[in-house]
């Protein structure tokens, strides 16, 4: 709940700290003004930690850099064309843009760059009205024109003008509802909602890379959840990342098992409070939670009613892999995301086998060979992943993966298995068959890895003996 007096008090701080005083100071000397404006007023008046610092003025590029070049240790004009100069003032980087009264042609969501004249007319343009308030300064002196502050009390995200022109001008303002809704706890007002719905199919004029941006951040929040409800709840969903509310199986009457869709959000949600209990303080792991939000969705194609009332989803991890490769490749993810996800779905079961009965040394150096560098992801997904009621069925699975984890850590110890190799090399078998590089190399190589996955380390002379029996057999 915002306390008026307390965020008067911050945003006024936020005015009087070194960097916002020296370009306060040397834009008023200059003869224009300056106000900090968007994100860093609502954080500071919710009492959300502030990062980076962006400026408006009446100031044309040029002038911006004419002013800001005296006092800042570096400055960059990658974005002059758009107005915005950036630089680095008292170790802090900022960027100070023009006024702006762009216009839109409706069939890009580029805009036609037009630089304004007022505070007010720039605000009026932005996407939400709690990111539509500036602090003047020197003063200071909020700058509230579309009723932002009632907004931040309400909770509520609501565009500064009808949004059914915002969404129009920038259709990707309709993902940036869901990911605000989950940043801030917020729930976009009915209106927002209504041209969400009907304005979704306009997301097709926005770059996968952009949404792909949208829906990183939207992931990396503490509770993304909120935001794909809304997504999928509008339909906004369907148009980028369809797999996702097509788990919403309808359930035959006579076949039960549990919502899929539920069952998905519920797991992501458990696997970011296992990300923050096993790794405090570390950025959010955006691979970890695309894998939890789509490790099912598999499970609409493979979907089988048997007799009796029975459900089944055979291959469901192998099929859910496939299709989450195709979708992340259109949202063009880079390929080291896209390889890691596939591999977590692709491997998201394979742990309920040793549920039903202890596994061997060899199975165990097995399922950490195949993890590989996901093996902890796959430790919290595989945890997130239960979510039965039934809490003696919980706590048996709880413990076995603590066993499996607790096995792992002991041959990992004893063996080294990080390292998962022979114990001879390509060039040692060489030299030991008298071979030259090629298939016959690998084969050997392969061979003498399973020694390892099922023995153990056994030494390099028993390693060689052993080698040299598979070859003379082979010949």
């Amino acid at each position: 709940m915002l306390n008026m007096a307390e965020g008067l008090a911050r945003i006024g701080a936020l005015a009087a700290s070194p960097v916002v005083a020296t370009l306060a100071d040397a834009f008023a000397a200059a003869g224009h003004e300056l106000a900090i404006v968007g994100g860093p007023v609502r954080d500071a008046l919710l009492g959300r930690r502030t990062n980076d610092l962006d400026f408006t003025t009446d100031a044309r590029p040029d002038e911006i850099l004419r002013i800001v070049e005296p006092i800042a240790t570096a400055t960059w004009d990658i974005g002059r064309a758009f107005g915005t100069i950036g630089a680095k003032i008292r170790g802090e980087q900022v960027e100070i843009t023009t006024y702006r009264a762009d216009s839109y042609d409706g069939v890009t969501r580029k805009p036609t760059v037009e630089f304004g004249d007022t505070l007010e007319g720039d605000l009026a343009r932005r996407d939400f009205t709690v990111n539509a308030m500036a602090l003047r300064v020197p003063g200071p002196a909020l700058v509230d024109p579309t009723g932002g502050v009632e907004d931040l009390v309400a909770g509520v995200l609501r565009t500064p003008s009808d949004p059914a022109v915002s969404f129009g001008d920038d259709p990707l303002r309709m993902l940036r509802a869901a990911r605000f809704a989950s940043q801030l706890g917020f729930d976009p007002a009915p209106a927002t909602v209504a041209a969400i719905e009907r304005l979704g199919e306009t997301l097709r004029i926005v770059s996968p890379e952009r949404v792909q941006g949208e829906l990183v951040k939207l992931l990396q929040t503490d509770d993304p959840t909120r935001g794909i409800r809304i997504l999928v709840d509008t339909g906004l969903m369907e148009q980028f990342l369809p797999e996702v509310p097509a788990l919403r199986l309808e359930v035959d009457e006579h076949h039960h098992h549990k919502d899929v869709y539920e069952h998905s959000l519920t797991v992501l949600r458990q696997a970011i409070d296992l990300e923050h209990s096993r790794h405090p303080g570390a950025a959010p792991d955006v691979t970890l939670r695309l894998a939890a939000l789509l490790h099912d969705i598999g499970k609409p194609a493979t979907r089988k009613l048997e007799p009796g009332g029975g459900v089944s989803f055979h291959h469901h991890d192998m099929k859910g892999a496939r299709l989450a490769r195709k979708r992340l490749q259109a949202l063009r993810f880079d390929s080291d995301t896209i390889s890691s996800v596939t591999q977590l779905i692709e491997q998201h079961l394979r742990f309920f086998g040793y549920a039903e009965g202890a596994w061997t040394d060899a199975a165990v150096r097995r399922y950490v060979r195949d993890a590989g560098a996901e093996l902890e992801r796959l430790h919290i997904l595989t945890r997130a992943d239960v979510t039965t009621r039934n809490k003696r069925k919980a706590n048996r699975l709880a413990g076995a993966y603590d066993d499996i984890e607790r096995r792992i850590a002991e041959l990992a110890e004893q063996e080294e298995l990080d390292a998962m190799r022979p114990e001879l090399d390509g060039n040692q078998i060489q030299r030991i068959l008298g071979i030259r590089p090629g298939r016959e190399v690998g084969e050997a190589y392969r061979y003498l890895l399973d020694i390892r996955l099922d023995e153990g380390l056994i030494g390099p002379e028993a390693a060689e003996a052993r080698l040299r029996e598979w070859w003379a057999a082979r010949a």
